[in-house]
């Protein structure tokens, strides 16, 4: 793994061989991160908010942090994290790709709720 400091000057000058190195061909480079599976995989599901990635791109990553240890409160966590920096619409538009992408139907849910009497308000 390169130091930090060689790190930022080969990105801030744009080091085409050093950015390839670290995208590859998963979007990550895990001979170099410094990051654990777990973590490494919670980053990446917040940088797919801050984009409004489509639900294929959460499939992927979402697999990877369950593999890793990660749990649905986990998921919950990281949009949470986000929340201040992306925004509303963002955190509105991510919650129900990650959580199917997790296996949890968001929309089943809803519908069940639709269903129910709703309780009366007290006064």
């Amino acid at each position: 793994m390169p130091r930090a400091e060689d790190g930022f000057r080969r990105l801030a000058l744009g080091d085409a061989t050093f950015i390839t190195k670290i995208t590859g061909a998963t979007g990550h480079a895990p001979e170099i991160a410094h990051l654990d599976a777990r973590t490494d995989a919670l980053v990446r599901i917040a940088a797919l908010v801050a984009l409004d990635a489509p639900l294929s791109s959460y499939r992927a990553v979402v697999d990877s942090a369950d593999r890793a240890g990660a749990e649905l409160d986990d998921l919950l966590a990281v949009l949470l994290a986000v929340a201040g920096a992306v925004g509303s619409a963002r955190l509105i538009s991510a919650a129900p790709r990650i959580a199917l992408a997790a296996g949890h139907d968001v929309e089943v849910e809803l519908e069940r709720l639709d269903d129910v009497e709703p309780e009366p308000l007290e006064t």
